[in-house]
């Protein structure tokens, strides 16, 4: 990647790559991606300060469209990647995306770990409440009397996950929620969340117009920047429970002392990469 020389500021469009997004036409994963390269501009982030890893997913293929250091990597292991990038090179600012199923379904050990861990990492869950890119199956997320799915046409009966809720339960020390109906709220949101030192974990509701075109009516039910951060553990369960999921805004946000994995040297460096190595094989 050739370097900028930040002899002006970057545009939001210069963070993007050239390869065209082949998400379906509606997606919220489009507004996504504006809103973290709004996010970097803002923020003045030369782009080989940064790097973005994602899973596997139709959320994960934005990695393909920045114009920055990136992972595509495997199913559910974005955050054990990330880890081990951060721990490796600290002065990177390191941002994780994926979807609902690929975080909290297969990367769900690994997301309850991360948040406890507090790691600098930022990561973007683009929450549709659905398995897009293998034709519409129930996610962790998913209404337990959903009934579209072909493979589930009484609905799963299964109750869904709380993201945010799980996030505080594991030790996160950022949670907010944004809308893909609303890109620059979410651009702020995101630029709060990279600032802050510890684990950021954004919820983004992103409809899926494909599997879910109901969500489309989102746009009507969400609230903008209802919530007001907190940094206490109690009001801000008590908030999430009484919530419908709708509200957006910076949930919880505290101070916790940050993970920093060895002083650097050759040696701890090598013991990081072991450590997350073999939380892979797990």
């Amino acid at each position: 990647m050739e370097k900028d020389t930040m002899a002006r500021r970057l545009i939001p469009r210069e963070y993007k790559s050239d390869i065209k997004p082949i998400w379906c036409p509606g997606c919220g994963d489009f507004a996504v991606l504006n809103a973290i390269t709004k996010a970097l501009a803002f923020l003045e982030l030369p782009r080989e300060q940064a790097a973005l890893i994602t899973g596997i997913g139709c959320s994960s293929r934005i990695a393909a469209y920045t114009n920055l250091y990136g992972f595509h990597g495997l199913h559910g292991r974005a955050l054990a990647l990330a880890a081990g990038l951060k721990a490796a090179r600290k002065e990177l600012t390191v941002l994780v995306a994926g979807g609902d199923g690929d975080g909290l379904s297969i990367g769900g050990n690994h997301f309850i770990h991360a948040c406890r861990r507090n790691m600098d990492l930022t990561y973007v869950m683009m929450d549709n409440e659905v398995y897009g890119m293998t034709k519409g199956q129930a996610s962790p997320t998913t209404a337990a009397d959903w009934s579209q799915s072909k493979l589930t046409p009484q609905g799963s009966g299964i109750r869904p996950l709380q993201p945010a809720s799980l996030a505080l339960t594991a030790g996160a020390t950022f949670i907010a929620r944004g809308f893909t109906g609303d890109p620059n709220g979410l651009a702020k949101i995101l630029v709060e969340a990279i600032r802050h030192p510890g684990f950021a974990f954004v919820q983004a509701l992103s409809p899926c117009p494909t599997f879910r075109p109901e969500q489309m009516e989102w746009k009507r039910q969400v609230r903008g920047f209802e919530l007001e951060p907190t940094s206490d553990l109690s009001a801000a369960a008590r908030r999430i429970q009484t919530d419908d999921g709708m509200s957006t805004g910076i949930i919880f946000r505290s101070d916790y002392p940050v993970f920093q994995p060895g002083s650097g040297t050759t040696d701890d460096v090598a013991a990081g990469i072991a450590a997350i190595e073999s939380e892979l094989r797990v």
